[in-house]
């Protein structure tokens, strides 16, 4: 009997995008729930197998990885003068580190460039990093698929790499917007999309809000459990 080859599958991760999706979900979704990465997770190996045309247990997660910006302790007390509050921004890192940790998912924290002057902070270069090293990786575990769970145009060329060393990328992609009403009773819009030209580019794009909205039936497990009870 021809023994089954693994598809062995890398999950990339802009952090800035994920908390975003998460804030919707949490805040401004009907869910009113955060996202779990063991319920993200499962739900990609189901779907990879879905398109692959193979068993689930067949598809295996072998590499994940989270990418964001962080302020440095020094940045955190210049920004956070009440020591009160900035303990809690502390221990919220602390949380999101503990989640990692036992979800096995690889934190990549690039410091934030911030203004001297009005303090205001800039995260740049992650696009960058994500790209490199989720290119690096791939090639050296000789991944099968690579997800990417991000919305920036400028992920397109890693895209193109990827396919170029006959790596499958996977795009999970949300649009949604919502209104935020100020104290003064003004209204502005939010709005989160995923890069077209990303969804083109790669070989399995999949539209979360979509699915997630549509719940249908052969999915309704899977995108339940995406969600924290």
């Amino acid at each position: 009997m021809k023994e089954k080859k693994i598809n062995k599958v890398g999950i990339f991760i802009d952090g800035t995008f994920f908390l975003k999706i998460n804030s919707y979900y949490r805040y401004h979704h009907t869910r009113k729930s955060t996202l779990n990465f063991k319920g993200l997770f499962d739900f990609v190996l189901h779907k990879i197998a879905e398109f692959e045309g193979i068993e689930k247990r067949y598809v295996r997660i072998c590499e994940s990885h989270w990418f964001r910006g962080r302020y440095s302790t020094n940045q955190l007390e210049k920004k956070y003068t009440d020591a009160d509050y900035r303990l809690t921004q502390m221990n919220n890192e602390r949380r999101i580190d503990d989640i990692f940790m036992y979800e096995g998912l690889i934190p990549h924290n690039y410091p934030l460039l911030v203004d001297s002057k009005t303090s205001d902070a800039e995260e740049k270069g992650i696009d960058i990093w994500l790209s490199l090293e989720t290119f690096d990786i791939a090639r050296r575990s000789n991944l099968e698929t690579a997800v990417v769970i991000a919305g920036d145009s400028s992920y397109v060329p890693l895209i193109k790499k990827l396919i170029s060393i006959d790596c499958k990328v996977v795009v999970l992609g949300w649009d949604f917007s919502y209104d935020i009403k100020t104290n003064t009773g003004q209204k502005y819009s939010v709005t989160t999309r995923t890069s077209q030209s990303l969804l083109e580019e790669c070989i399995y794009p999949i539209m979360m809000d979509d699915i997630i909205n549509d719940n249908k039936a052969s999915d309704a497990d899977y995108i339940n459990n995406l969600f924290n009870v």
